[in-house]
């Protein structure tokens, strides 16, 4: 699995959701497409007793799109109010326009993944 880190340093030329689809709270997966022709993914696979999905975009994803990646960091924390488990994953990012954080949400019944994997897939066909 790679790290989010990676993103730092990297021009993006278009973020989106699943097939193209603009993102959206609910949805459980984003693509990058760098300048370079790499591709990554953001995405939970959802089990049986578990929910992980984004819950906000708080900026812009088009002050991403066409300058430097300054900063891409993840931080986690557990939700204390959940019923049995839940975990906020904050993905930061920031270029020269302008910061966005996308906030996942995820919860479960304490025995799956609340994770979200982010990897390279390859060349940047969109």
């Amino acid at each position: 699995m790679d790290t989010f880190s990676e993103l730092e340093g990297k021009v993006l030329r278009a973020i989106h959701g699943r097939d193209g689809e603009p993102v959206v709270r609910g949805s459980n997966e984003i693509c990058f497409y760098t300048a370079d022709g790499d591709a990554y993914e953001m995405y939970h696979e959802q089990e049986c007793c578990e929910h992980v999905a984004i819950e906000d975009v708080v900026g812009d994803l088009n002050d991403l799109i066409g300058s430097p990646i300054l900063m891409a960091e993840e931080v986690s924390e557990s939700d204390p109010n959940a019923e049995c488990s839940g975990t906020w994953t904050f993905y930061k990012l920031a270029t020269i326009k302008g910061y966005v954080t996308i906030r996942w949400y995820g919860e479960s019944n304490g025995y799956y993944s609340e994770s979200v994997i982010f990897e390279k897939v390859g060349g940047g066909l969109e």
